[in-house]
């Protein structure tokens, strides 16, 4: 069974041995040329692509997830920018991080190297298979893309393209591989592959994580669900903060960086509340209560679980909170470790804030929308990582390299 699936790692571990060995140079040239063809291929992309987005309508699947369902113009040129950006980036393999020379002269280097063939298990975003794939071979690894059953049309599409920029640019096709299959016991099979595979990272709901961390033989970058929270401090300026809240929730509600619980200071809940609920009233956002906000604004109760709940909807729980400590408590009680922000004026509070919260990427006035590796800086990412591994935050092209020592002698003996 899945006898396809095994020849395409074996495919994917033997077109390592090449690609980890190829210069800097022949990888930017294969995104430029991936750049190129998705933006001769738009039309082809759309259409795969409303294929998979007009089965999702016909499922009754709520609008937030179809959303990320869909590729457009602007997202497409979003995809060419990524690689663009990943072009330009430095490559990291070969990188010395560290060095030093013993007494009798032994040159001890610490350098950077690809991790080998990666799996990416992951649900909806069929633009996670182009930034994940150049993250991937740029940094001198493999791919086996698994998507979900709702993009499989899209998602064969963009690999199509991967493997004809692979091909002209006299790069192993099979440096990328996609697992067409939609039964859910491929997944089984995939995280027993620890001959094949190095390191898998899923990327979807906390259910799909979960059951990849508990399943894998090989190793895991957990990639957290995304139960993320906004503290407006009493210092806060109201209108500004609105501002924020609106973008953090409204912007792309179906994403893991998207704010999902408002904690909001006593002292400033009367003012902000109501002018929040007309904002939201006319956006279709339902506010979920505590007991507290449910004396300013009407609006429907939250539960104890709403406290811990991913939407990736129009919904948003708010709850109203006596002090910063309050607000800390209660994050480390529900947060994934995803993304939190406190907006304030406040710079001692800020910086409590950001010393006490124990999460990937903590703001400071700012959205937690951020929270993407195009937005800092990377072209792309492969996840957010939210666990304490080497790495931390967005994923780009370093996080996804080793290190190996690498020592030079002169006919050395150890005394």
């Amino acid at each position: 069974m899945y006898e396809d699936v095994k020849l395409s790692l074996k495919n994917l571990k033997d077109a390592f041995e090449i690609l980890s060995q190829e210069n800097s140079e022949k990888k930017n040239r294969f995104l430029r040329k991936l750049a190129q063809k998705l933006d001769e291929s738009r039309d082809y992309i759309i259409h795969e692509n409303n294929k998979d987005v007009q089965r999702a309508r016909e499922l009754k699947v709520k609008e937030s997830l179809v959303d990320r369902l869909v590729l457009n113009d602007k997202r497409i040129n979003e995809m060419i920018e990524s690689c663009r950006v990943v072009e330009n980036l430095r490559d990291p393999v070969g990188e010395v991080v560290d060095s030093f020379v013993r007494e009798d002269g032994l040159k001890i280097y610490k350098t950077r190297v690809p991790i080998g063939v990666i799996a990416i298990i992951y649900e909806s975003r069929p633009n996670v298979t182009i930034e994940t794939s150049i993250l991937a071979l740029k940094s001198g690894n493999t791919i086996l893309l698994k998507g979900g059953s709702d993009a499989l049309n899209s998602n064969k599409a963009l690999v199509g393209i991967i493997k004809e920029a692979l091909e002209d640019m006299g790069l192993p096709r099979n440096a990328v591989e996609l697992v067409e299959h939609t039964d859910r016991s491929v997944v089984d099979y995939i995280l027993k592959q620890r001959e094949y595979v190095d390191l898998v990272i899923p990327r979807g709901g906390k259910a799909l994580i979960d059951y990849v961390v508990n399943n894998a033989r090989m190793p895991v970058l957990e990639t957290g669900a995304g139960v993320c929270h906004i503290f407006v401090d009493e210092s806060a300026d109201i209108d500004k903060s609105i501002s924020v809240i609106d973008n953090a929730k409204t912007q792309r509600p179906g994403t893991c960086n998207a704010v999902e619980t408002l904690l909001v200071h006593k002292n400033i809940a009367s003012k902000l509340l109501p002018k929040l609920r007309e904002l939201f009233d006319a956006k279709r956002v339902e506010i979920r209560g505590c007991e507290e906000t449910r004396r300013i604004i009407d609006c429907n109760e939250a539960t104890e679980e709403d406290w811990a709940t991913e939407y990736l909807d129009l919904i948003i729980s708010v709850k109203i909170v006596s002090s910063l400590d309050e607000a800390i408590e209660h994050i480390k009680k529900y947060s994934t470790k995803h993304s939190e922000a406190i907006l304030t004026e406040n710079y001692s509070n800020a910086m409590k804030f950001l010393n006490s919260v124990d999460s990937s990427t903590v703001y400071v006035n700012a959205s937690t929308r951020f929270t993407d590796g195009g937005q800092f800086g990377m072209g792309a990412e492969i996840g957010i990582s939210t666990q304490k591994f080497h790495a931390r935050g967005p994923v780009g092209l370093r996080e996804l390299t080793t290190t190996k020592f690498v020592v030079f002698g002169d006919y050395n003996v150890r005394k």
